[in-house]
């Protein structure tokens, strides 16, 4: 199999390119074809070769989870049956076919709505600093990986592409999209990361942490109002969640992860630190221009890795007529 990197659709217009998605325009002026390539990155770095089959498994579980969690907040997803949407899609099936998804355009609010059940990552790194989360004081004496005594809305800013994300408290948040959104925003991502994380449990994962991201619609005449917010991006992916195997789990040290944190591994062991994005350093400790190959071991582990938690989070629930 190979990995699907850049993708080509010469007569569809190409809006934008992030690090894994694709989005085109369509000729519904209500509707984006979002594309999952089989792009990868880390530290925010964008590697040169792909994970082959990964943007289909993302497609896969997002839509599981805009299914399952459409009770909470309407979504984004309107179809990812390539024949359903415009006829301008339909020669591009073969390469669309189980990772391409039509969603509804939405303005997109700049916060990336980040919960935490969890004491990892950034935040552990945080708290060993300060006692704190996103400046948000926790009970002393907590160790790593431990569950907090309930989940944290920390938000962080939506930074541009080839910029880092800064972690802000929730008071910044709310003074840069305002009181009445962020404290929609709020609700409605510890909602969705409560059910999500008992559902996770219940198949045997631990969802420490996983990022929300929000959009504004117009609303229908029936609401009184002028928009309405909506769950728009990906959901719940292991490329925005941070997800742990529950059989073995012990507070007290970092956990075996599903998320990206194996690829991270390789790639720092690999040689990668700050002023080597472009690749590896050469005999003079010079940066590359070639970029960052993944070993091939790595690129198998990494799938094997979304197969697996893909599969007990949906248990093969999703069809796959549309594939």
């Amino acid at each position: 199999m190979t990995a699907l990197t850049v993708t080509h659709l010469p007569t569809l217009t190409l809006l934008s390119k992030g690090k894994v998605r694709d989005i085109y325009a369509t000729s519904d002026p209500d509707a984006l074809l979002f594309v999952a390539t089989d792009r990868i990155s880390a530290y925010d770095v964008i590697l040169k070769n792909g994970i082959p089959g990964k943007g289909a498994l993302l497609t896969e579980i997002s839509r599981f989870w805009f299914a399952k969690l459409a009770h909470i907040i309407p979504n984004h997803f309107l179809t990812a049956d390539i024949d359903a949407m415009p006829a301008e899609i339909h020669e591009y099936k073969m390469q669309l076919v189980g990772r391409a998804m039509l969603v509804r355009k939405a303005q997109v609010v700049p916060l990336e709505a980040i919960v935490r059940g969890y004491l990892t990552g950034s935040a552990w790194a945080e708290y060993q600093k300060s006692g704190t989360v996103h400046g948000i004081a926790l009970p002393a004496g907590m160790r790593e990986s431990e569950r907090l005594p309930m989940p944290l809305f920390t938000p962080s800013t939506k930074a541009e592409m080839g910029a880092h994300d800064e972690n802000i408290s929730p008071e910044q948040a709310a003074a840069l999209i305002g009181d009445v959104l962020y404290t929609q925003i709020s609700k409605a991502a510890l909602a969705l990361y409560t059910t999500a994380s008992e559902h996770a449990l219940a198949r045997g994962l631990i969802l420490a942490d996983t990022k929300f991201e929000f959009g504004l619609v117009p609303a229908s005449a029936s609401t009184g109002a002028t928009q309405e917010l909506f769950l728009v991006d990906e959901l719940l992916t292991p490329d925005s969640s941070r997800y742990w195997p529950a059989e073995g789990y012990e507070a007290g040290r970092a956990q075996p992860s599903f998320d990206k944190q194996y690829l991270r591994d390789w790639l720092v062991g690999a040689g990668f630190r700050k002023g080597l994005e472009a690749g590896p350093a050469d005999a003079e400790g010079k940066s590359g221009n070639g970029g960052w190959v993944i070993e091939e071991s790595v690129v198998v582990g990494t799938r094997k890795r979304y197969e697996e938690v893909v599969a007990m989070l949906t248990g093969g629930v999703i069809g796959r007529k549309e594939r």
